[in-house]
């Protein structure tokens, strides 16, 4: 019971951030300038500094393990290039893959990772570390699926080397992309000053808190003011699916390896948050910003943001009953 009150404390005041967003954009407080420039600040400024200090604050060279990060990393490869394949396969509306792709595994890792580890094991455990081994590649894998789903389907070429010359295009576009992503480069800048045993000096220190402290509440509001009722309906089936697959399947697939390679209770900790936290916020911001479909990720958002009170203490109970939290 205590981790179902947990989970209800994290994610309802999600969800009510989210309402009051919607709420105050009917009211005309804000408009959809102001939805438009608050995804901007978060995409370039908010996000990048606020995985920087949660990184930076991290001791990296002290908790790294090497099974437990590579299993991170592999698992996080895996997932996204698995779903993504599947949803080019299976979903007839191309426009939709990069959205339904990046929103049907990126989690909350870094925003809700270490609060949830710390209540199921007391202290932040390895959360950290997950967040270093999987953040950076949901971040860069999520901008190659948006690179090369941006504007999917609107783009018919007649023969094969045009073919050629599209998918060229599409590979040098991601590589810039990536180099240039801001969450990424921030995430980066937190490695390297971790790795680098420099203290942060008080004066910017509370400079980065309170930028950090304005990413996950603006990009909040922003979703909340540009959810569109009707177009929210028009994608409601895709994105119960890319719940289904974020909230149960993934868990469900990858779990039982990480029971069978015995990590300890603090890692499976980490490897749930993982795997089962709900649909980060960020994945709004880059869908938004990089062209792709904003209206069902942000439903991807609000249904895994409801459900995973329930879906995440689901996992937990069953972790515990196995002995393995």
């Amino acid at each position: 019971m205590s981790n179902f009150i947990f989970s209800l404390n994290v994610t309802i005041p999600i969800f009510l951030m989210i309402l009051l967003g919607y709420i105050i954009r009917k009211m005309g407080i804000i408009s959809d300038g102001f939805v438009s420039a608050a995804n901007k600040y978060v995409f370039l400024v908010a996000l990048p500094v606020m995985l920087f200090k949660d990184i930076s604050e991290t001791d990296v060279a002290d908790q790294m393990t090497g099974d437990f990060l590579l299993f991170c990393m592999i698992v996080t490869i895996v997932m996204f290039l698995l779903v993504w394949l599947l949803t080019y396969l299976f979903v007839k509306d191309k426009t939709m893959v990069g959205a339904f792709a990046q929103a049907g595994v990126r989690g909350s890792a870094a925003v809700l990772g270490v609060a949830f580890v710390e209540n199921i094991c007391g202290n932040s455990g390895m959360a950290p570390m997950m967040i270093v081994a999987a953040v950076p590649f949901f971040n860069i894998l999520s901008v190659i699926i948006l690179t090369f789903s941006a504007d999917m389907g609107k783009v018919n070429p007649a023969s094969e080397e045009e073919r050629r010359q599209i998918r060229s295009k599409n590979i040098k576009k991601a590589f810039i992309n990536i180099l240039k992503n801001p969450i990424i480069l921030g995430i980066l800048a937190g490695l390297l000053f971790s790795l680098s045993g420099l203290s942060m000096p008080a004066i910017p220190a509370k400079t980065i808190t309170y930028i950090s402290n304005t990413a996950t509440p603006i990009a909040l509001i922003a979703i909340g003011g540009g959810f569109d009722k009707n177009e929210a309906l028009g994608r409601l089936k895709p994105a119960i699916a890319a719940s289904v697959v974020k909230l149960i399947v993934l868990p469900a697939v990858f779990l039982p390896l990480a029971l069978l390679m015995k990590f300890a209770p603090s890692e499976i900790a980490a490897i749930l948050v993982m795997l089962a936290s709900p649909t980060t916020v960020s994945c709004y911001v880059m869908a938004d910003n990089m062209k792709n479909d904003k209206v069902l990720t942000s439903n991807v958002i609000l249904i895994t943001t409801i459900l995973s009170s329930v879906t995440l203490t689901m996992w937990v109970f069953i972790l515990k009953s196995f002995g393995a939290l």
